[in-house]
């Protein structure tokens, strides 16, 4: 059975009908995400945890994303959505309060994955979490994560600034958390 999605307006919230993901992705139609971002800070620098995607996923197969982010299913909030995103992608059973949220953002794009068009129409809502995590200890969500690694925050901006291909973090998504964690300390 398909995943189903709260169609929602311009400010991220239920309109009351709900949709399939696949006609979501088919059609385009607007939708919410929830988008969890690691930080910590090594040496006075920044650095952002991303996620390399499992060569299976049905956009940016192989490419480093977001910490870990998911739909929103029909009926749930942002906050449940990401706490659940953490604890299926990356074994973090976070709590709510280790979540700070941060903003939302919109995506929308139209793209070919695997000989067939992806149009993306999402409203995303942006946490961020600052406990410290060793990655050597996830459990990583095989279907979705191939790995993670640690990356330099503004250099990984510059990068996706410049269109290096290793990338599809989305870069409003990463300049939120850059001006949030510019103007806030980063927890140690």
């Amino acid at each position: 059975m398909s995943e189903m999605f709260d169609v929602v307006d311009e400010k991220g919230q239920p309109t009351g009908r709900i949709v399939s993901r696949q006609k979501a992705h088919e059609q385009g139609i607007r939708h919410r995400t929830a988008h969890i971002w690691i930080v910590r800070e090594v040496e006075g620098r920044r650095q952002v945890l991303l996620q390399k995607r499992s060569a299976q996923k049905d956009s940016f197969p192989g490419m480093y994303d977001t910490s870990s982010a998911g739909h929103i299913r029909a009926g749930d909030e942002p906050r449940e959505s990401a706490l659940r995103e953490l604890g299926e992608e990356l074994g973090i059973m976070a709590s709510a309060d280790q979540l700070t949220f941060v903003g939302t953002f919109t995506i929308r794009y139209e793209k070919e994955f695997h000989g067939a068009m992806f149009k993306d129409n999402e409203i995303s809502f942006v946490f961020l979490y600052q406990d410290p995590v060793d990655i050597d200890r996830l459990t990583l969500q095989k279907e979705e994560v191939e790995r993670v690694d640690w990356f330099d925050m503004e250099d990984t901006y510059q990068a996706i600034l410049a269109g290096d291909d290793r990338f599809c973090v989305p870069r409003a998504g990463l300049k939120l958390i850059m001006d949030y964690t510019g103007n806030h300390p980063v927890r140690q």
